[in-house]
């Protein structure tokens, strides 16, 4: 896979890909967000504090190897996944805002609130969101594919039926109950949907089928579950240094989860059976499917 003239093959350990492709991404989303000292530049600096700060960059590499695998050039994915870690971070900030979880840190820095209020953060996530729909509408799609498809997976993605619904429902079940159907409809939603709306999109910078297409969105859809369902797990049993975020917080804010709906050991063999059927699903493309295989069964034993 080459990207902006770098070389991404294979050859590459997956620790070394991974990296590389961070390197990458984090390198061009400190190129197309607007400048710090661009008026109003407070906004700005924030935007790029909030975006700029680590993390996995997992959305952006499942477009771009999307992409690759299913016959395109990664090259054609790179502005939407861009387009989809400034809109994964938009939610990130809206979520530790006092209002919604009131977390302090983020990646082991301060949250986008702490650092420079929290109406500038609300102020700030809004304009990665909205430039994040922007990028997405600007960049152009291959046949069968028609200009504008990529907005429109982003919009559903984190609409009220997505992103935000899962919020929604998380803070309504906040000191609740367990209910195992309202559980699954916050992973889905919160943190499953906009993984496979990445990994659709991957799909469709390279013309893939409409078959292909949902394909990936289901590999993506699995892979988002197993991944909440680790993230839970996470919470519950590692320390905030290792997470770079309060450890506990979950239960201190009586969340649902899943380690409080199941339990630790369910919850580990639900995270398997969504990793194994995303993998099923790689399994009947008519592509190189390997190193995406090897992620999937990376991020099931990550312990952070």
């Amino acid at each position: 896979m080459l990207v902006n003239g770098l070389d991404l093959g294979t050859t590459l350990s997956l620790p070394e890909w991974q990296a590389s492709l961070r390197e990458m991404v984090d390198a061009e989303l400190a190129r197309a967000l607007p400048p710090a000292d661009t008026r109003p530049a407070l906004v700005h600096e924030a935007m790029r504090y909030a975006c700029l700060n680590g993390g996995k960059r997992l959305r952006a590499i499942f477009a771009l190897e999307f992409c690759n695998l299913l016959g395109g050039e990664a090259q054609a994915a790179l502005i939407p996944a861009l387009a989809l870690e400034a809109f994964h971070a938009s939610t990130l900030v809206h979520d530790d805002l006092p209002c919604m979880d009131d977390d302090d840190t983020r990646r082991g820095m301060p949250s986008t609130h702490i650092k420079f209020g929290e109406a500038n953060a609300l102020l700030a996530g809004n304009g990665l969101l909205t430039l994040a729909l922007q990028w997405m509408a600007e960049s152009p799609v291959p046949p069968p594919h028609v200009q504008g498809v990529l907005a429109s997976e982003l919009g559903r993605a984190g609409g009220s039926e997505g992103v935000i619904g899962g919020q929604i429902e998380d803070l309504a079940a906040e000191g609740t109950v367990p209910t195992e159907d309202q559980l699954i409809y916050i992973h889905t939603e919160k943190t499953a949907r906009l993984i496979s709306c990445a990994c659709r999109i991957g799909a469709i910078c390279a013309g893939a089928s409409p078959d292909d297409v949902d394909r990936a969105g289901t590999f993506g859809l699995h892979l988002g579950l197993a991944f909440q369902i680790l993230d839970d797990i996470l919470d519950a049993t590692q320390s905030s240094e290792a997470l770079g975020k309060p450890a506990g917080s979950d239960e201190g804010n009586d969340k649902l989860t899943a380690v409080a709906c199941w339990g630790l050991e369910e919850s580990q063999s639900r995270a398997k059976q969504h990793t194994d059927k995303a993998i099923e699903v790689l399994e009947s493309l008519q592509a190189d499917t390997e190193r995406m295989q090897e992620l999937a069964n990376q991020l099931l034993t990550r312990t952070f």
